[in-house]
C-alpha cells in the first residue's frame, strides 16, 4: 500500500524559486502543512497565498548558509519532520581558472554544506517520523565542462555525500532520495541562457511541476521500496 503524506509535516527549502514552489504546492495538495523557506520572504508571501491556509505550517525567511540560519530552522521545526526537501541552491558559470577561491568557497557552501549541515540538524525529527528527505540536486553533477566545472563540482559532492546520508540513515528508516533534473523553466535558467547567449524558451524546458510530480510519486511508494536517485530532463524534439 503507498504511502500517504496526508497530515504529515514538510520543510522545503528554496520554496520562492520555480522548482521548490511547485513542489510545496505539490506537498500541500497531497495535505501536508507545509514550512515555506526561503531568503526573501516576499517571494514565500506569494507563494503562501496560492496555498490553503490549513495547509500551510509557516514562513521561515532565513539563509541556509548562515549556521545560525540552520539552527533556527530546526528550532522552530520542532519535534516532527515528515518531508525534508532541499531546493535551495545557487548557479555561478566559471572554471577554477576564472573563479576566486572565496566564491568557490561559497558556492560549495549553498549548494552542498547547507543542505546536509540542516538534514543533520533536523534528524532528530526526521527519525520521529520515519521520514524522507529529497535533495534536489542537478544533471550537471554528471558532467563537468570547462564554464560549468566549479558549479558542477559543488553538484557531484553533493551527489556523493546524499549517497553517503542514505547509507548512514535508512537502517533508521529514513528514505533518501537524489533529483538531478535537466534544465527546468525557472528564472535561473533564464540568466543560464542569458549568460550562454542563447534565447530562453521555457515552452521547451521541463516545468517545475513535472520535477514536484515525480518527487510526489516517490515519496507516495511503499515502505518495502525506495527511489534512491531520479534523473529526469526535458523531452527531446522528434
Amino acid at each position: 500500500m503507498n504511502r500517504t503524506l496526508n497530515g504529515g509535516i514538510a520543510l522545503v527549502t528554496g520554496a520562492g524559486g520555480g522548482i521548490g514552489g511547485a513542489i510545496a504546492t505539490a506537498l500541500a495538495g497531497e495535505g501536508m502543512r507545509v514550512w515555506l523557506c526561503g531568503r526573501r520572504r516576499e517571494s514565500l508571501e506569494v507563494l503562501a497565498a496560492r496555498i490553503q491556509p490549513d495547509r500551510l505550517a509557516g514562513l521561515l525567511a532565513a539563509d541556509v548558509t548562515r549556521p545560525a540560519d540552520r539552527e533556527r530552522i530546526a528550532e522552530v521545526v520542532g519535534a516532527r519532520l515528515d518531508v525534508l526537501v532541499h531546493a535551495a541552491g545557487q548557479f555561478q558559470p566559471g572554471s577554477p581558472a576564472e573563479i576566486p577561491a572565496a566564491e568557490m568557497v561559497s558556492l560549495f557552501e549553498v549548494n552542498t554544506i547547507a543542505p546536509l549541515d540542516l538534514t543533520r540538524q533536523l534528524l532528530p525529527a526526521l527519525r520521529a517520523a520515519r521520514g524522507q528527505v529529497v535533495v534536489l540536486n542537478s544533471t550537471a553533477a554528471l558532467r563537468a565542462t570547462g564554464p560549468w566545472s566549479v558549479y558542477a563540482a559543488t553538484k557531484a559532492a553533493l551527489r556523493t555525500l546524499t549517497e553517503g546520508l542514505r547509507d548512514a540513515v535508512n537502517r533508521e528508516g529514513i528514505r533518501v532520495l537524489s533529483v538531478l533534473p535537466g534544465r527546468t523553466a525557472s528564472p535561473m535558467q533564464a540568466r543560464v541562457h542569458e549568460w550562454e547567449g542563447r534565447p530562453y524558451r521555457p515552452e521547451r524546458l521541463m516545468q517545475p511541476a513535472d520535477v514536484a510530480a515525480m518527487v510526489i510519486a516517490a515519496l507516495k511508494l511503499p515502505d518495502t521500496a525506495e527511489l534512491t536517485e531520479l534523473v529526469v530532463r526535458p523531452r527531446q524534439p522528434g
